[in-house]
Order: C-alpha cells, then structure tokens, then sequence
C-alpha cells in the first residue's frame, strides 16, 4: 500500500509541474506584452489549455509509474480525464473544458484506474485494445465522476475552515492561513480551487500567497543539493506540488517551511499584503502574488511598496528559510538533503 500511494502520488507531482510550468513562467509575462503584440494571444491561450490537460498527464504518468502496457496506460489516462471534473457540459448541450478539475479526484479515480488494469491484466490478450479502454472509462471512470461532487464537496468544507480564520485578529489570521495554503499546496487539493470557492481576498489572500512563498522558496533551497538545479528552481517557478510524495511519506520535511509561513503570514497582517481571490494559491508562480500586491497597495509602485513587495515575498523568505533549515538541518537533525529527493529526474 505504501508502494502504491508513493508511485501515486509521484506520477501526480510530475503532472502538476509539467502542465502548470508553462503558464507559470509565460502568464504574466505574456499578458503585459500581448497589448503591443497580440498575436501572442495564441501563445497565451495555448499555455491555459495545457494547464487543462493535467488530468489524462497525471493518469498517463502515475500508470507509467506502474509499468502499465501502452493500451492500460492510455486507459487510466482518459478515466482520469473523465473524474477529473475538468470538462463540463452546459445547457445547451456543448461540452467545455477549463481550469484543472478537481485533482484529488483525478487522483482517486486513476488509483482506480490502475486497480483496474492491473486486475484484468492481460487476461484478454487480443481484445485488450478493444475492451480494455471502454471497460475503464465505463467503471473507473464512471465511479470517479459519480464521486465528484462528494470530493468537491468534501474540499468546500476545507474553504469553509480557511473563510473562518479569515475572522480573527489580522495578526494570528494571516499567520494560520499562510500555514494552511502552505500545507495545501503540498497536497492534491488546489489553492486556487480553495481561494476561489470562498473568494479570499484581502490579507486573507496576500497571506496564502506568502505561505506558498514560504514553502516554494524554502524547498527549493532544501533540495537543490539532493536534486538538479533545474527541479530545484521548479519548486518556486511551478510549483512545490513536485514535493507531495516526500511530504506525505515524511512530514517533518515541510517543518522549517511552514514555520516560516507562520511568519510571514503574520507579518502579511502587519503590513497590510493583500490579494485578490484569483490570486491568492500562486505564491511566486508568474509573479502573481508580489504584483497583485502592487497593484492594490496605495501609491501603487512607489519605493515604499517596492521594498514591502522586495523584503516580503523574496528577502525574508530566503533569511527565514535558510536559517531554519540550517536549525532543522545541522543543529536538530530533524531533516537531511535526501528527504527531498525526486526520483523523476
């Protein structure tokens, strides 16, 4: 079971960083250059439609995971595809696709997938490609878009945790929010999802961005010596997701982490960063958090707001992380470099 849940949960990272990385780096880029040049449009638009594409990658990948044929790999990845929530179908009967759907879902319903193929096996030899795919869409995938709106419903109630706090004294609510967005990015849940279902905005919102800030930039630097340069940079340009397997299986990796979102939140309450509720779950990703908050700070990009902007989402999460992973790290021996090792490289 363990075995299971870890090549899951691998093949899931690697999904979520190939199809959020190209809209990560080009987005915003993209968006301030498309005014003057806008046939970029396409290229824009083309980044947002791979962004969509995540589920069938995270059933194509986890069943890479498992060895699976070519016909039982494509299989589990149109069933995920059908759970995923990311195609829907309006009144008028036209079917449309947008966003990432549901990825826990995704999840469970390519787990099952897997279950599925692994148990038919090659028991139908020359009919596979024949019955194989049809047979996973109708089982698999069914019961992954039966149980869609029970799991869409299940991370509601996560919202409805997060809209609670966002009551407290600013202080302590930008402190827990951070902490909680940091836990969830590196879950299967989506921050986005999260921030959008209760429209967090505010210092609600610019304190879930800094808590992704905080994870992204201190896993980074926790993993470059276990990992290449390039993925050690894809924690902070894509996204920390890449780590969900190491998290589950330990932890306590993510301990120096969260306590420097824990500080970063509180200071987000201190100094007034905020965010909108579609900006709030990206963290760096496409400079969405530092320039939301720019944009909504008074005097907009004034030296003053250029230095909070500067020390909140780039000094300070680099101080604050270094210093305690070097404490979890060297002086605890809480954490070591190949706790965060990737096995995809």
């Amino acid at each position: 079971m363990k075995d299971f849940f870890s090549k899951l949960l691998n093949g899931m990272s690697i999904a979520i960083v190939v199809a959020l990385i190209p809209n990560a780096l080009l987005g915003e880029i993209l968006k301030l250059i498309i005014p003057s040049v806008p046939a970029l449009q396409h290229l824009l638009d083309a980044t947002v439609i791979v962004m969509s594409m995540l589920p069938i990658l995270a059933g194509v990948l986890i069943a890479m995971q498992f060895k699976l044929t070519q016909i039982q790999t494509a299989s589990v990845g149109i069933a995920a595809m059908v759970g995923s929530g990311v195609i829907n179908k309006t009144a008028e009967g036209i079917f449309t696709i947008g966003g990432i759907g549901v990825v826990i879902n995704t999840g469970i319903t390519a787990a099952l997938a897997v279950i599925f193929v692994q148990l038919v096996g090659e028991k139908l030899r020359e009919y596979s490609i024949l019955v194989i795919p049809m047979l996973t869409v109708l089982i698999p995938g069914m019961i992954g878009f039966m149980i869609l709106p029970y799991v869409k419903t299940g991370a509601g109630l996560i919202g409805n945790g997060v809209a609670y706090l966002t009551n407290l004294q600013p202080i302590l609510m930008g402190a827990l929010i951070a902490v909680v967005f940091g836990i969830i990015i590196l879950s299967p849940i989506s921050t986005v999802g999260v921030a959008t279902v209760i429209m967090l905005s505010g210092i609600g919102s610019g304190a879930a961005n800094l808590g992704i800030v905080a994870v992204g930039m201190g896993l980074c630097f926790a993993s470059y010596k276990a990992n290449s340069l390039g993925t050690a940079l894809a924690h902070v340009l894509g996204s920390p997701k890449i780590q969900m397997r190491n998290f589950f299986m330990k932890p306590k990796i993510a301990l120096p982490m969260l306590i420097t979102a824990a500080i970063l939140g509180g200071l987000a309450g201190a100094l007034n960063i905020q965010g909108t509720p579609y900006s709030a779950g990206f963290g760096l990703s496409g400079l969405v958090g530092p320039l939301n908050f720019i944009n909504l700070a008074d005097g907009g990009w004034s030296a003053k707001n250029i230095s909070i902007m500067l020390g909140m989402f780039l000094i300070f999460p680099l101080i604050l992380n270094l210093f305690f992973i070097y404490l979890f790290k060297n002086r605890l021996k809480v954490i070591k470099d190949e706790d965060y090792k990737l096995e995809f490289e």
